[in-house]
């Protein structure tokens, strides 16, 4: 109907009306599609910045992990690096220690004056002081290095406390001290050279500190563990330097000047934390200034007897103290200063010595058929990269028969050890100290 035939009002309202709305609705619905299309379009910005930000981290993550790649790399080449030195080190720094141990023995065996000898023993005390603070520092060394890597096993702690006793007791005499060890009839899990160590310098340490009275080593079950304490009447430690005595260099502070006692080389506890910690042993003490010290070392108990310690203790039950006059020995040193000392030390004892520098040349010496060796003692490093184990096979096995030998070498590491006893070969660590090889040569002739 045309819009001038309508006269009606009201249908001229509603008309209007219907007109007017459909007019907004497609005006919202304009405003919508343009609401949603700056929506979109803001959404699709954030998508881009939020994937820009994420290639980027991604980026960042990438070269983070090339330069962790890298610094791992360079600490693996660093700790190969270290403890290849340590190596050389324990080589190359004891070598020359090892002679003038030997020379300064043999030096205080011709003097007959009282001056002479007293000079003598103040440069032996000297070399051992200068060799226990080499090996510590190696000690520790190896042990930050991670190069030390404990042989566990059962240990018999009554072999270990005869063993320490024996060692200690001359030097708790000497101070007028009193030391006992409690018998034991257990076996624990450890390694006997690290747990000796660890006790070792424990013991040393409360002997020094301790001007009267003594010290005492027990032990303790407790559950699956066994508590071993070395208790003191020594001069204590304050609770402010209960963690400065694991410290390097730390020497105790709390002792009366009237005692006498003087610092040793502020290393001992040093090594006992370390030593304690590559075994999984807890150390902790209780301390009074002025009452004494009580350490306590925990440690798993074993599951049997150990063949170290029954080894260790048949060795304690051979005789030793035999003669040295005439013994033959064939010695086999590349170094020309500890080839020399160590000939005329062998020949003050009235050895007959021919010494070598390699395998070929120890061989050779072997051709004279009125001179048969006794004994073999060797150097593992030789020239050319022999090895003192080989020399030693093959003088065996021109002989046709297992000549007794020893292998003497700077090295510490647990492989040359194991070669050794793999031959039975003994062992001796540079510095050697004369007495001690005197005793062990006298020991494997008897």
């Amino acid at each position: 109907m045309p819009l001038r035939d309508i006269n009606d009002v009201d249908r001229l309202k509603k008309i209007n009306a219907a007109l007017v709305s459909r007019v907004e609705r497609s005006m919202d619905q304009q405003g919508n599609a343009f609401s949603l299309f700056q929506t979109a379009i803001s959404l699709e910005n954030r998508v881009r910045m939020r994937t820009e930000e994420l290639h980027s981290t991604l980026r960042r993550l990438e070269q983070s992990n090339i330069d962790l790649s890298a610094a791992k790399e360079n600490a693996e080449l660093a700790n190969l690096s270290k403890t290849r030195f340590l190596a050389a080190a324990s080589h190359d720094v004891l070598q020359p220690l090892n002679a003038a141990h030997l020379s300064v023995s043999a030096l205080a065996e011709v003097q007959t004056s009282d001056e002479g000898k007293k000079l003598v023993r103040q440069v032996e005390r000297s070399l051992e002081t200068m060799e226990d603070l080499l090996r510590t520092l190696l000690d520790i060394s190896k042990l930050d290095a991670g190069v030390v890597q404990p042989d566990i096993g059962d240990v018999n702690l009554e072999t270990l406390f005869s063993s320490l006793r024996s060692d200690f007791l001359p030097v708790a005499e000497m101070k007028g001290l009193a030391l006992k060890f409690r018998p034991v009839s257990a076996v624990v899990r450890s390694d006997r050279t690290l747990l000796r160590r660890i006790l070792q310098n424990i013991l040393s340490n409360a002997l020094r500190y301790t001007p009267s009275g003594g010290v005492l080593v027990g032990t303790r079950h407790r559950g699956d563990t066994i508590r071993i304490d070395v208790a003191d009447t020594g001069c204590g430690i304050p609770d402010d330097q209960r963690e400065a005595v694991f410290e390097e260099f730390h020497r105790g502070s709390a002792i009366p000047a009237d005692t006498g006692i003087s610092g040793g080389l502020g290393l001992g506890l040093a090594i006992v934390r370390r030593m304690a910690a590559a075994l999984g042993h807890p150390v902790t003490f209780s301390s009074r200034v002025g009452r004494g010290t009580i350490f306590h070392i925990d440690v798993p108990v074993g599951i049997g007897a150990s063949a170290d310690a029954i080894a260790s203790l048949a060795e304690m039950e051979r005789p030793r103290g035999y003669g040295l006059f005439g013994t033959k020995v064939l010695l086999v040193e590349n170094d020309a200063d500890v080839l020399q000392a160590m000939t005329f030390l062998l020949e003050r004892w009235q050895c007959l010595v021919r010494a070598a520098t390699s395998t070929e040349a120890a061989v050779s010496l072997l051709g004279d058929t009125d001179w048969v060796p006794d004994i073999v003692i060797a150097d593992q490093h030789l020239d050319d990269g022999d090895l003192g184990t080989a020399t030693i096979a093959e003088v065996r096995d021109y002989l046709g028969r297992a000549v007794p030998a020893l292998i003497v070498t700077a090295d510490g590491s647990e492989a040359v050890a194991k070669a050794a006893r793999a031959a039975g070969i003994e062992l001796m660590r540079k510095p050697l100290k004369p007495a001690q090889l005197r005793a062990l040569l006298a020991h494997l002739l008897a």
